[in-house]
């Protein structure tokens, strides 16, 4: 039987992830399309994963057990007012188990994994991906400045831009939230009086307009970072986003940005959580104007979508590094089933149960192309329910925490599971307010 050639267009965590999937399912000839060139392990900042789900990444092989993260277990809520320079508690949410990750500390073990694995290609840009037609090989062709090549299978991994996505479901625009996140990073040690924040707390700061949270992650070496990120809509006068996703990077706001958010943190936040943010150099800012989508149908063929170029959800949802790695698990279930000549439909979003990183797959079971085509189908059913749910939660939470705020100057603990009882019998969250 003729070897599956595979292509991943994308070498972030998505795509090293999907990488991943398709060699633990029993694919051999793996090529990554990587656009950038060089380390990628310095972008992002922090990604925060639920322990449960945590375990179960860990279990399947797409966390690294020794990547760092650094424990969370309890969040506090507070709004400025009487109450210190914290102000005031409105709430405590214990125990509450997260694992908070950086961003690159994901990435570089994910990438360390394909090794012997994966050809990875670094600044190799694909210009487009033709699905086969008709008659045609079975498969997609992957086009780039060196040339052409054929694939039997193709994973979309090339995020909120992404090529691929123009060959699966063409036509499918982001909307734009209506305001943008800000975010920022650095050394604890750089935060006067950080031991008033106690340590394995995430703070949730909510204010007119906006909300603030704040968390520790770790910083390589042994020492921790501050991450923290702010919602609110950008001042009028700053240039609206274009029609695409994207970011500013650090460095390249100017100082109107700045001086924006800094006088806000000063006028709306508690003074520590000013403080918080006035300790960011402003070299350190960057910003996201925030959009959300998911793509539907996310398969076409052999070619199938994952992560971002699936599904973009506002970030309130904590979904999407972690997303991407939630898909790539299930994109190997499903190949897994199609090894053994089952449907497994209905396994796919389950846990990852008998997905052991020491699971081999029989010698005598190879992954025929037109088995590998249906367990996309199978893969996509289960992403794009989840894609749908993530985007419907993102959207409702930024309804009730950015554009249509309670005034919290009056909530207070009471009021507070008061207020997530009235959205939760509304349906606001599906009915899994937790």
């Amino acid at each position: 039987m003729t070897e599956l050639r595979a292509a991943v267009v994308g070498g972030s965590i998505g795509g090293c992830a999907a990488a991943l999937a398709l060699h633990r399912a029993g694919v051999r000839d793996i090529t990554v399309y990587e656009r950038t060139e060089g380390d990628l392990a310095e972008r992002g900042v922090g990604v925060a994963v639920l322990e449960p789900l945590g375990r179960e990444l860990t279990t399947a092989g797409y966390l690294a057990p020794d990547t760092p993260w650094a424990p969370i277990s309890r969040r506090r809520w507070y709004v400025r007012g009487a109450g210190g320079p914290l102000g005031r508690l409105i709430h405590t949410e214990e125990p509450f188990a997260l694992r908070a990750y950086t961003w690159g500390a994901l990435w570089r073990g994910l990438r360390a994994s394909l090794r012997g694995r994966a050809d990875v290609r670094t600044g190799a840009t694909v210009h487009s991906v033709i699905p086969a037609a008709g008659d045609a090989l079975p498969g997609a062709e992957v086009r780039t400045a060196a040339g052409t090549r054929h694939h039997s299978l193709v994973i979309g991994a090339d995020g909120y831009r992404s090529v691929v996505r123009e060959a699966v479901s063409p036509g499918v625009r982001p909307s734009y939230a209506g305001y943008w996140a800000w975010r920022g990073a650095y050394p604890e040690h750089r935060l006067p009086g950080a031991a008033r924040w106690e340590r394995e707390t995430a703070a949730y700061v909510v204010f007119d307009g906006g909300h603030l949270v704040v968390y520790r992650i770790p910083d390589g070496t042994g020492g921790l970072r501050v991450n923290w990120v702010l919602y609110t809509a950008p001042p009028p006068e700053l240039e609206r986003p274009g029609p695409e996703p994207g970011s500013l990077p650090p460095g390249t706001l100017g100082s109107r940005p700045y001086a924006h958010l800094t006088a806000l943190a000063a006028e709306r936040l508690p003074p520590f959580w000013a403080e918080v943010i006035g300790r960011t150099d402003p070299g350190e800012l960057f910003v996201q104007p925030l959009y959300d989508f998911t793509a539907e149908p996310g398969v076409s063929g052999a070619v199938a979508l994952l992560g971002d170029a699936a599904t973009v959800a506002r970030p309130h949802t904590s979904a999407g590094a972690v997303k991407a790695l939630q898909d790539a698990l299930a994109l190997e279930t499903a190949l897994r089933h199609a090894t053994d000549g089952t449907d497994g439909t209905a396994e796919v979003g389950g846990r990852a149960g008998a997905l052991r990183a020491d699971r081999a797959l029989r010698a005598d079971r190879a992954l025929r192309a037109d088995r590998a085509v249906g367990a996309l189908r199978a893969y996509d059913t289960v992403r794009a329910a989840r894609g749908r749910a993530l985007v419907g939660l993102g959207r409702r939470l930024g309804r009730a925490l950015v554009e249509t705020p309670e005034d919290w100057s009056t909530v207070d603990d009471a009021g507070l599971a008061s207020i997530w009882a009235r959205a939760d019998a509304a349906g606001l969250f599906g009915g899994r307010t937790g």
